[in-house]
């Protein structure tokens, strides 16, 4: 089982009260290739599972909670690779972007102007001249320091850049909120792909102790500390979720019409993974990821194991982290060193 969370900010739901939701219903919904399973067919592929010595208690109970305020079910047929660090991440999204034979979709928080970001343009332009369609949505706050002609010769070459909730508020397409953040990190590549995680496109993820990508670009490795985040690559029917989110946010953004592409091709099993995507929007009071963490909290019966960069807990997260380890949860938590909180 995959939860993929993708974060955005608003305000505190209470979790308790949420899971009171989840009605009467005892099986989650399961979708596979060929659209929703049966009740009976969902009960099936549980089944099998506990079959195979794997515990599905939380899966379920989860997986209602999130399906009840969420509606995302359970999508069967994936194939997950963990992406340990930027420069395993760098080198899986790049080799895919290669391969695109019709659309490159990303929607990033931070895509700068350095060796890195000149990486990913470079090859953006070098598959839009081949004729892939290729559209970004990049975060206002996040690319501020990038310099607008970096987009611009991107633009310049046939590529979509759109900049999500303008700083200034001359250009901004909708109602202006400056607190309405796009932190989503997704790169969905011919719909039968997509990427998602902590990695946006930027030097200061490409160096681990025994690689850095920033060679590729003819530069030599700095010494400076790396940042440390993971991310994950999907293959398989839940890639089209993934789809729809890029979508749909390029739409509320009031970004140009994306025609006459094959978003959403036909998928087939590619392996065993069961992934279930939720994700929350700006400016939306839900805080549908905020649920999930805590859902998943509360119903853990073995351990929490938890690496955040940012972790500044309300006092509904302390308590439901607290009271599983009261009950024998094994709860492990991992900070940077150097942290604002």
């Amino acid at each position: 089982m995959v939860l993929f969370g993708l974060v955005c900010c608003a305000s505190l739901p209470d979790v308790k009260e949420v899971g009171e939701k989840a009605g009467n219903r005892t099986t989650p919904e399961i979708v596979g290739p060929r659209g929703p399973l049966s009740p009976e067919e969902s009960k099936a592929v549980l089944d099998k599972l506990r079959r195979q010595g794997k515990s599905t208690d939380i899966l379920e109970r989860h997986s209602l909670v999130m399906q009840s305020v969420s509606e995302s079910p359970l999508v069967l047929g994936n194939k997950v690779k963990l992406l340990i660090d930027g420069p395993a991440t760098y080198e899986a999204m790049l080799s895919a972007i290669r391969r695109a034979k019709d659309h490159v979709h990303l929607e990033t928080f931070i895509f700068e102007d350095d060796e890195v970001g000149r990486l990913f343009a470079d090859l953006f332009l070098k598959k839009r001249a081949e004729g892939v369609h290729v559209s970004i949505l990049y975060d206002s706050v996040g690319c501020r320091n990038t310099p607008s002609a970096f987009f611009q010769r991107l633009k310049d070459g046939g590529i979509q850049p759109l900049e999500f909730n303008p700083i200034n508020p001359l250009k901004v397409r909708r109602k202006w909120l400056l607190n309405q953040r796009d932190h989503r990190k997704i790169l969905i590549v011919d719909g039968r792909i997509a990427f998602t995680g902590g990695i946006n496109v930027s030097r200061v993820y490409s160096s681990s102790p025994s690689r850095d990508v920033s060679r590729e670009a003819g530069k030599e490795k700095s010494d400076e500390q790396p940042w440390r985040d993971t991310h994950v690559q999907i293959e398989g029917p839940a890639v089209a979720e993934f789809q729809k989110l890029f979508l749909d946010s390029w739409q509320r953004q009031k970004g140009p019409e994306l025609s006459g592409r094959n978003h959403f091709p036909a998928l087939k099993k590619v392996g065993d993974d069961l992934v279930q995507v939720v994700a929350s929007t700006p400016g939306h009071m839900n805080r549908l990821t905020y649920i999930m963490h805590l859902a998943g909290f509360t119903h853990a019966e073995n351990s929490i194991h938890i690496m955040n960069s940012y972790f500044v807990p309300d006092s509904q997260t302390v308590k439901v982290l607290t009271e599983a380890a009261r009950r024998g949860v094994d709860v492990k938590i991992i900070l940077p060193g150097s942290s604002g909180r």
